[in-house]
């Protein structure tokens, strides 16, 4: 099954519209698990950076277990179609209060983030750093809004580690708070989740001062509720991207009603890249 255009003349008036009006007017809003990163690791599923910390031998046995048994529960309210939006707010809010409580518990220091990073087991989508030196060259600003149970930090080691924390990505998503030791004591209010999204107003980060005349939007990202990131940002033209990493037949409907464009099986970043290239040659 090749990728999805929703409405191909829509498409082709976006991209005119985000040439017309040129880069200066354009930013790009993403989420980052599963998006900019490949969702599957060796044919197993990978949904997040918090995964290969529950996962691995990295914190106390007790950890583990209890993170665990936090997913098994929590995310079986997560995907559940039947709760309501109201509920799972309610529920992701507990799940992610109770899980940064057990990692200062466990005490989590700041380099069990980078062994995290080096295990090998989160990797970036095809094409997606040839993406960041595209926007970077370009001085085009990119915001990483991600609900991440490692937090901002563990984001900001990832790309420097590969050689792209440039000056035009900010990142809102969970920050920590580490001690002289480097270990967690504590998370920063609001705590992002997958379902309060639409409530973590870009208007409310440093980061607006960057994107605030920047009206032409094109947002990425791989959840039904990742098209929220936009709430309370006013945009003239706005593409949204979406990736489709599992579940495929029985999910494609519901992605199609919210999003332009549907990448398919944990796809390339390919598609991306030309939409801009498109946008820079033909920008006035």
């Amino acid at each position: 099954m090749k990728d999805i255009i929703v409405n191909e003349k829509k498409l082709e008036k976006i991209v005119k519209a985000f040439s017309k009006d040129g880069v200066e007017k354009l930013h790009v809003l993403a989420d980052f698990d599963r998006t900019l990163t490949k969702a599957l690791y060796k044919g197993e599923f990978r949904p997040s950076l918090i995964s290969v910390l529950r996962k691995g031998n990295y914190l106390c046995p007790e950890y583990s277990e209890k993170g665990e048994a936090m997913y098994d529960k929590y995310h079986s309210i997560e995907i559940n179609p039947e709760i309501s939006l109201e509920k799972k707010k309610k529920a992701m809010h507990e799940w992610w209060t109770e899980h940064f409580r057990l990692l200062v518990k466990s005490r989590l220091n700041i380099k069990d983030l980078r062994k995290v990073i080096k295990s090998g087991k989160i990797t970036f989508r095809k094409g997606v750093l040839d993406f960041f030196d595209i926007l970077h060259k370009n001085n085009i600003p990119l915001i990483i809004m991600s609900s991440t149970g490692l937090g901002t930090d563990a984001i900001s080691i990832y790309l420097k580690d590969n050689k792209r924390l440039y000056d035009n990505i900010h990142i809102i998503s969970n920050n920590f708070e580490w001690d002289d030791e480097g270990y967690m004591t504590g998370v920063k209010e609001p705590i992002i989740h997958s379902m309060n999204k639409d409530e973590t107003s870009v208007k409310d980060s440093s980061a607006f001062k960057f994107i605030q005349n920047r009206k032409n939007v094109l947002l990425l990202g791989d959840s039904l509720g990742d098209p929220d990131m936009i709430k309370g940002f006013s945009c003239n033209n706005l593409l949204k991207i979406g990736f489709l990493n599992e579940r495929v037949e029985e999910s494609l409907d519901s992605y199609k009603k919210i999003y332009d464009i549907v990448i398919l099986n944990d796809g390339k970043m390919d598609y991306v890249n030309n939409i801009l290239k498109e946008v820079l040659k033909n920008a006035t």
